[in-house]
């Protein structure tokens, strides 16, 4: 008897997105949190119970197929939020903004 091939748990959006199957995690997330944190698939399971492992080693496995696009998405992703914090320098601290408030 052939076996069944096992289950990807990865899906592709329309715009080639990777997400993790029936969930609302993207495979790219996952993996900036490893590469951020080193956390492994165990540890990343314990941080995330509502994803199986089978799901989580899926998405390594994608990433690892799909290296240099992915790192791509990740060095996009940290460029874009870089942008955004250089916009927000002057930002109010939230001491000023509660004596804004009190002022009222």
């Amino acid at each position: 008897m052939i076996a069944e091939p096992p289950a990807t748990h990865i899906r592709l959006d329309k715009s080639g997105t990777a997400w993790i199957d029936d969930t609302n995690v993207k495979v790219v997330e996952v993996i900036e949190e490893h590469l951020a944190h080193g956390e492994g698939p165990d540890e990343l399971h314990v941080q995330h119970p509502d994803l199986s492992l089978a799901q989580i080693h899926s998405a390594f496995a994608y990433y690892f197929d799909h290296r240099d696009a992915l790192d791509a998405e990740i060095e996009r992703r940290y460029r874009a939020a870089e942008a955004l914090r250089a916009k927000a320098t002057n930002q109010p601290t939230r001491k000023k903004l509660l004596a804004r408030l009190n002022k009222r």
